[in-house]
């Protein structure tokens, strides 16, 4: 297992790190909600608490002063009356619950964008392991999130511990004075203590973000072979890939083969090079060249113009030239239009000859 990882000395190509999002397999820090969180309360806390404390008091104040005002003789009164507390709690909740809502999601989504993952949810017999189970709990990931628990308590306490002892005997003299100074002296100290545990989850946060994404990009590190194998996946197999070229080079030679019985006439380097040529009036205004070939194909071509009858004129200059500036299937340039048209001539001359003859 230690040789595997030690072999895996490569970056994730970016096709990995595709497959891995797409399966689900993000980075992903658990503290940056539970800092989203913290940090959600305390804006409730600044913004929303008083006031919310101030009007659910005032209801409470006005049911337990006045109630006269609520009579319970049948159950719509105690309908009517329920709706008013819960309308009263619901005022009071709403924000924090939007609040935690809203910044929980805010966390994720600055992490990472949401997609559905049916591979998350496919029943795994490895999730009900206990040995896998066992491996996960005393694994690298699983003693960093100990360690970052323990980190939470021990740190935050301590913290806790030295910005609040000052506060002990204050808060102590502070029960014997008058409720509202409780009250205002309890609310400094929570704001104090939701400043230091913002401050704690956001370092927190920020380390296991590194860490987090530091881990998940080791994990898909690859080996050498398995780079080679994606690129071959990618651009195909080099051996297959030229076995293809050789197979299409060799069907686009059988149909240029099956072409030279309908030449016209075929320009030759004796034994390099050789040329056919179709020409018909009614097809293309100039000749075209229907097979083209060096050495062994172009003796091949000579071969099959003789065994149909096609006339071979050798011209090495031109057969050189026509070979390295036209293709099959192409009509031939200006440039060659007189060279060609004196053999043309010379191959209607002779046929019309032959037909006198016979």
């Amino acid at each position: 297992m230690s040789e595997d990882k030690d072999s895996k000395t490569e970056n994730p190509t970016a096709k990995k790190l595709t497959d891995a999002a797409a399966k689900g397999n993000v980075p992903f820090s658990r503290e940056v909600p539970i800092f989203a969180s913290a940090l959600a309360f305390y804006i409730f806390l600044i913004f929303f608490l008083p006031s919310g404390v101030a009007d659910l008091t005032e209801t409470l104040k006005d049911l337990f002063s006045q109630p006269d005002q609520w009579r319970l003789e049948n159950t719509p009164d105690v309908v009517s009356l329920g709706v008013h507390l819960a309308w009263a709690v619901a005022g009071f909740l709403v924000p924090v619950m939007l609040l935690f809502v809203l910044f929980g999601l805010g966390s994720s989504l600055a992490q990472n964008m949401p997609s559905m993952v049916l591979e998350r949810i496919r029943p795994q017999a490895s999730r009900i392991s206990p040995k896998k189970g066992f491996e996960r709990i005393y694994s690298l990931p699983g003693l960093v999130e100990f360690l970052k628990s323990f980190f939470k308590i021990l740190i935050v306490s301590a913290i806790m511990y030295f910005a609040l002892r000052g506060e002990f005997f204050a808060t102590l003299n502070a029960m014997f004075s008058d409720p509202q100074v409780i009250l205002v002296k309890l609310d400094a100290i929570v704001r104090k203590m939701m400043v230091i545990i913002l401050l704690a989850t956001a370092l927190l946060a920020a380390a296991d973000v590194a860490w987090s994404r530091h881990h998940w990009f080791t994990q898909l590190k690859m080996t050498k072979q398995e780079v080679k194998d994606e690129y071959k996946q990618a651009q195909g197999d080099p051996l297959v890939k030229s076995r293809q070229r050789s197979l299409a080079r060799d069907r686009a030679r059988r149909r240029m083969m099956d072409s030279v019985p309908r030449a016209t006439l075929v320009i030759a380097n004796p034994t390099h090079f050789a040329v056919a040529l179709r020409y018909a009036r009614e097809e293309n205004d100039a000749p075209v060249v229907v097979a083209k070939g060096q050495d062994l194909i172009a003796l091949k071509i000579r071969e099959i113009a003789e065994a149909n009858g096609i006339p071979v004129f050798e011209d090495p200059p031109l057969a050189r030239s026509m070979f390295a500036q036209v293709s099959v299937d192409s009509v031939i340039p200006p440039a060659f239009y007189k060279a060609v048209a004196e053999l043309v001539h010379r191959v209607y001359a002779s046929r019309s000859l032959k037909q006198r003859t016979h």
